[in-house]
């Protein structure tokens, strides 16, 4: 699988080869899958939002035409879904089916304007805790109305009044009705517990049919009711209504939002997916992802049709039927478009107590045991039940906003707490040990006075510092105390674990951070020594006592100095794995570099010599640019073969250029394949392995051929 595509240097997304006809047939049979699937659950999402039943079909078709055609996830298929349900239902309820079709359209503009803005980062901001808490909520209103439809009535407008009303929907319940419904309901539960064989058909559609084949032979079931085809649903939404401009503003708003994340979360867990064959879905362009989804409302809100997002259940579906380009989504729509053209007469023989038993398990399925899981491991669950409880008892938009207001003052209280302990020395001599953790700022000094005020005087102290934060209030205050205790000459240790590392780079200030601001530009190297020495060293010496003897690495890796290539971090090896050499632009020249890779072969017998470049390269640019004085430009000659083989089309910068990469980067990639050139002219005859790190990505890439390749 080649990785170079998944990051084209223009930032556009990649442009996929057409499909061939081996594409063509697994294309054609996912979308026949999809199409399967999406029926039931159009049907299904349209009668539990009060809508015109046909309304979930034209989204099915657009949603699967448009957002197939313009989306930034290829494998994801678009349509109706679920999560919108209570959201048109309050719509609908307020304004009347033509203005939400309005509104629809305004969503989809205003989607539009959010993927040429780029701003799909920022939704994707929203805490997860929330998301799922708000689609829980959802899922819970959804069954809890849909269960007096399998009862044989109709659905409540609220949670409460559903609760409220369903002693007497039982006691006035619909037998028939309720025979198709428990029957669906079971086979859906039941189905995915079947052998694989038979759930080779999707389950929605087999419970659907059976329930309809029961209801065939019952009587009183009521069933769904069409005024006419697929074209005769097709309706102009009507112009605003007066005095209605802001709460129309505030629909809008809600459906671009809501739609907008959910999209967004499904395309991320399509992502993750791979299709039967282990080969893993193409990447997602988030804001063009926005663009689609965006055209997608606004053409089925023009019309007549529920508003569209990205659907992971009709997507799971899509990548598990193997499906290997964008082409099944668009083709899906097609299928959905011919059922409701020249089928009808088999969609008005549905019950809709079938269609109510499909929603309730579906409605059930959005609360996830694991969402609660994940968010109690992450101490989000107040999060996420306070957003549940929100949406069931306030309504979509309230509980959403309440659970972004638990979210910011738990976030809150996280960056005003400080943890502060002291640790009393176990014999005589040692040092008090107190650790800090969290963020200390001016608002933990009480707190951080009243613990250093515990260490006696004249007694040796360590000070551990594993904060995110230290404002220099907190810095005054300890170094005040530290200046004071060793006025006295006691010692006073001040370390940060891992303070060195690039997480504690940036914005957050730390002790070295103050320290180098008043001590000078080596106090940061000397405070990674002394984390050093207080952390890593006592785990470390156990394996440098074994290594004292020798080494025997495992192989010579020559990286480019750049401070960002690390080869014991992208080759996941340890000390003693590597004997690493790096200068600028990772050559083969100079005595340096030629003695190293001598020793490294004669004396230390090494397996395996591998060049490293990386993206970024300033060695590269400064090739491509010329005009480079002084030792560094002495140095580069050096690279002049790599720059005339790039220029001269070098099939490795070609296959490079042709994925997307950039000029310095694929001479980057020319240049490693050269200097393992040079190192065969050297005589090297152990394996040789070209290496590039593409650091965007994180991706370490293998050269095989002409063409750098992502391993497996």
């Amino acid at each position: 699988m080649t990785l170079s595509p998944a990051r084209p240097a223009d930032g556009q997304p990649t442009q996929h080869a057409p499909p061939t006809a081996g594409r063509w047939r697994a294309d054609i049979s996912a979308s026949l899958v999809v199409f399967l699937v999406s029926v039931p659950l159009s049907l299904g999402i349209a009668l539990a939002s009060g809508a015109p039943i046909m309304a979930g079909l034209i989204a099915a078709v657009v949603g699967g035409v448009v957002a197939g055609l313009l989306g930034g996830s290829p494998l994801q298929v678009s349509g109706p879904a679920a999560g919108l349900t209570v959201v048109v239902a309050e719509l609908i309820g307020r304004f009347g089916w033509q203005v939400t079709c309005l509104i629809t359209i305004g969503a989809g503009l205003l989607q539009i304007a959010f993927g040429l803005l780029r701003v799909a980062r920022f939704t994707q901001a929203v805490p997860p805790a929330v998301v799922r808490g708000m689609l829980a909520g959802i899922g819970l209103t959804i069954a809890l109305a849909q269960i007096h439809v399998v009862l044989g009535g109709d659905p409540p407008t609220g949670v409460i009044d559903s609760l409220l009303l369903l002693p007497g929907q039982i006691a006035g319940l619909n037998p028939a009705a309720l025979a198709v419904g428990v029957l669906t309901i079971a086979l859906l539960v039941l189905w995915p517990r079947l052998p694989k064989q038979v759930r080779v058909v999707p389950g929605p559609l087999v419970a659907v049919v059976v329930g309809t084949l029961l209801a065939v032979a019952l009587i009183d079931v009521p069933r769904v009711d069409l005024p006419g085809g697929l074209l005769d649903a097709i309706t102009l939404p009507t112009l605003l209504p007066d005095g209605e401009w802001a709460a129309i503003a505030g629909g809008v708003l809600t459906v671009a939002l809501v739609a907008g994340v959910e999209s967004l979360l499904s395309a991320v867990a399509v992502d993750r997916m791979r299709g039967p064959d282990g080969r893993q879905t193409p990447p997602t362009d988030p804001d063009r992802e926005l663009l689609g989804q965006g055209a997608a409302n606004s053409v089925s809100g023009l019309l007549g049709g529920l508003p569209v997002t990205g659907v992971i259940v009709r997507s799971s579906a899509n990548v598990a039927a193997g499906a290997r380009t964008r082409a099944s989504a668009v083709l899906h729509g097609v299928w959905v478009a011919v059922f409701a053209i020249a089928l009808v007469g088999l969609v008005e023989l549905v019950p809709l107590a079938a269609l109510a038993g499909l929603l309730v398990v579906i409605g059930l399925q959005l609360v996830r045991p694991v969402d609660m899981r994940t968010a109690s491991q992450h101490g989000e669950l107040p999060i996420y039940l306070v957003t549940v409880a929100g949406v069931l008892v306030l309504g979509l938009i309230e509980g959403v906003g309440v659970g972004l207001a638990v979210a910011g003052l738990m976030m809150l209280s996280r960056v005003i707490r400080a943890e502060v302990r002291l640790e009393e020395p176990d014999r005589d001599g040692e040092p008090y040990r107190l650790v800090v953790e969290g963020m200390l700022s001016f608002l933990a000094v009480p707190t951080l006075s009243r613990v250093l005020s515990r260490v006696p005087a004249g007694a040796p102290a360590r000070v551990e510092l594993v904060v995110d934060y230290l404002d220099h209030t907190a810095y005054d205050q300890l170094e005040a105390w530290t200046a004071r205790h060793r006025a006295d000459g006691t010692t006073v240790e001040v370390s940060e674990p891992g303070a060195t590392g690039p997480s504690r780079r940036g914005r957050y200030a730390t002790w070295s951070h103050w320290q180098k601001s008043e001590a000078g530009p080596v106090q940061p190297v000397l405070a990674g020594v002394a984390a050093y020495h207080s952390d890593a060293a006592p785990l470390m010496r156990p394996v440098f006592r074994e290594l004292a003897a020798g080494q025997a690495p495992s192989g010579l890796l020559l990286a480019c100095a750049d401070s960002r290539v690390v080869p014991n971090v992208i080759t996941h090896s340890g000390p003693g794995d590597l004997f690493t050499v790096q200068n600028v632009g990772n050559m083969v020249a100079g005595t340096s570099v030629r003695a190293a890779v001598q020793y490294a072969t004669t004396v230390l017998d090494v397996p395996v010599v591998a060049v490293c470049g990386h993206s970024g390269c300033g060695a590269m640019r400064g090739l491509l640019g010329g005009g480079v004085d002084g030792a560094l430009g002495d140095w580069l000659r050096s690279g002049a073969p790599s720059v005339e083989a790039f220029h001269a089309g070098h099939p490795v910068g070609r296959s490079a250029l042709a994925a997307g990469f950039g000029d310095a980067e694929a001479l980057a990639m020319v240049n490693v394949a050269l200097q393992l050139d040079v190192l065969r002219d050297h005589g090297v005859r152990t394996e040789l392995l070209g290496l590039f790190f593409d650091i965007p990505t994180a991706r370490v890439l293998v050269l095989e051929g002409d063409e750098f390749r992502a391993l497996g």
